[in-house]
């Protein structure tokens, strides 16, 4: 089954609104878009709006890199899933590394706003992975088989239509370090084999499933190109638009067959 590659950035904590309208300037005049893959820029709730005005008429969708569970209230400096919509987002990240080992989300915490996220129309993306002492003792498989399936609790078949799952090695998350195709291929072959165990083989065949991990314009084309790997998740490489569209052609390259 074909599925169409999405390529995402999340910028963390960078970029002022200013910054982000200088950067989707220069990036909708360099990137070469078109209807062979999704692109998704994830920047920071203070230009989401900015963002979302600058997006509207383009091929790139907008999304967020968190959201409160609930609809609205006392929640002081948390963002719900409306106000995001109303921003124009149509994705939203969920149980990023960051979100985990820096702030606390457990699997139940990332099960809860993955179904805020679909309630409120946006396509969650569910990221997981292992630290590096867990890969060295062999853990892996038992870490995203946890982060996966605690993530998914609930979501109906329909529902999973709407979700993305992004594999992000957390030893690899601005450090550098880079998973090799081969083991990023073998993780990502592992989660949409647990899919396929656990939900049918016809569900496992359509959910995209990103890799995301120091991914830069010099391996996404060798990273792209692994069979169950359907586009990136990428945070650094993101900030810059050369960069950013370097890897969309890198992605283009991988999904025609042509050689990296």
């Amino acid at each position: 089954m074909t599925r169409r590659p999405l390529v995402a950035g999340n910028w963390k904590m960078n970029k002022t609104p200013q910054e982000t309208e200088a950067f989707i300037e220069r990036f909708l005049e360099r990137a070469a878009l078109g209807d062979d893959l999704d692109v998704l820029l994830c920047p920071p709730f203070t230009s989401l709006d900015r963002a979302g005005r600058l997006l509207a008429e383009s091929d790139v969708a907008l999304g967020a890199q968190d959201l409160h569970p609930a609809e609205a209230g006392a929640f002081t400096g948390a963002v719900a899933g409306p106000m995001l919509t109303a921003c124009g987002c149509a994705y939203v990240l969920v149980g990023h590394s960051e979100r985990r080992h820096l702030f606390g989300d457990t699997d139940a915490d990332v099960n809860v706003k993955l179904h805020a996220a679909l309630a409120h129309g946006l396509k969650p993306i569910l990221c997981v992975g292992e630290l590096l002492d867990e890969r060295r003792s062999d853990r892996t498989e038992a870490v995203l088989s946890r982060q996966l399936d605690g993530g998914l609790d609930s979501v109906s078949p329909e529902q999973m239509a709407s979700v993305v799952i992004a594999y992000e090695p957390v030893w690899a998350i601005g450090t550098g370090e880079t998973a090799m195709p081969d083991q990023a291929q073998q993780a990502i072959g592992f989660l949409r084999n647990r899919i396929a165990c656990r939900r049918g083989t016809a569900c496992a065949d359509a959910v995209r499933i990103l890799y995301g991990g120091s991914v830069k314009p010099a391996n996404a084309c060798d990273l792209q190109a692994q069979p169950d790997i359907d586009g990136a998740l990428i945070g650094g490489a993101s900030l810059d638009p050369e960069s950013l569209a370097q890897i969309l052609e890198a992605t283009r390259t991988a999904v025609r067959g042509a050689a990296c």
